[in-house]
């Protein structure tokens, strides 16, 4: 079952040649999730010739520009092709009053329905069977959101010798008890789960923390995630500032890593200030806290397997 992590735009505040803003898209078996859409996110999309017009959702942080100016040209787009799915959008208070200001003022033409919902409250905005995608307050200059997309526990690993040694026909009885159902055989004797398959297996977590200042809480709400997506958009001799704007710096991005047990913090949202080869400080100085740190670069991706 795939899972993988596109890092479509990895810049802050303004673009750059090679660096688009702010934007990352999450495949998981056939559902395209984009987590902000700052300029750029068309280009990255076409040159990974990922399939947008699947996107089924988008998580927007904050309506700042360098986060939602590359919506509106995404929802036209998506008005070029057949599409019979609606669109979500999930963000802040005002987002709503943001895309229907952008479809009026543009006079959009658009052919598929577009349902908007404002978060009011930290919690569980998008849920299926399988997974489910969190909200958590962050803490900038007006209302933002973190996001984390869970998968649900997975049933124990199935061990047909032990269904064979206890006398179960194979068939529908081994469907059921991988399911999570007893069964009752024909002598009466009734089998759990648990006597033919392993201890339930963990799924797979992606984190996405962009535009806050340092709080130790966002750790716990990172917790163990696979990946965390997280700016680190200062070196440390520039935490004041940070501080003053509410961001963060690469070392403080990696506290939380550590402290949340997270296995890969990818770095992203830079300032502009910064040149590629000079974002190799914050790398050094994110690694120095924690090891299993990346810079996050355009087109980047992160394939994210399971443990077990």
């Amino acid at each position: 079952m795939n899972f993988e992590v596109f890092i479509l735009g990895c810049g802050g505040m303004m673009p750059l040649p090679r660096r688009h803003l702010t934007s990352v898209l999450v495949r998981r078996e056939g559902d395209l999730f984009l987590f902000d859409g700052g300029e750029g996110t068309q280009v990255s999309l076409r040159r990974l010739n990922l399939r947008w017009k699947k996107i089924s959702a988008i998580f927007v942080s904050h309506t700042h520009a360098d986060h939602v100016t590359g919506i509106p040209g995404l929802l036209m787009l998506s008005s070029q092709v057949d599409r019979d799915d609606p669109l979500y959008i999930y963000g802040p208070p005002r987002i709503a009053e943001y895309i229907e200001t952008s479809r009026r003022v543009l006079d959009m033409y658009i052919n598929y329905e577009i349902i908007v919902r404002e978060i009011t409250a930290p919690g569980i905005v998008y849920e299926t069977e399988d997974f489910h995608i969190r909200a958590f307050r962050l803490r900038h200059t007006k209302t933002c959101y973190g996001y984390t997309l869970e998968e649900h526990t997975r049933p124990g690993e199935f061990y047909p010798d032990n269904a064979k040694s206890l006398g179960i026909p194979m068939g529908p009885l081994w469907g059921q008890l991988q399911r999570g159902q007893p069964v009752t055989l024909e002598d009466g004797r009734q089998i759990t789960p648990d006597d033919v398959m392993g201890p339930v297996r963990t799924g797979r977590k992606f984190s996405f923390v962009t535009d806050s200042l340092y709080f130790p809480e966002i750790a716990e709400e990172v917790k163990n995630s696979d990946l965390l997506v997280c700016e680190g958009m200062f070196e440390t001799a520039l935490e004041e500032d940070a501080r003053e704007k509410k961001h963060m710096t690469a070392f403080q991005a990696a506290i939380i890593a550590r402290a949340a047990a997270v296995k890969k913090l990818a770095l992203i949202h830079y300032s502009p200030r910064y040149t590629n080869f000079e974002l190799e400080k914050l790398l050094e100085e994110a690694r120095a806290v924690f090891d299993a740190s990346v810079l996050s670069q355009d087109r980047m991706i992160f394939p994210l397997e399971f443990e077990n």
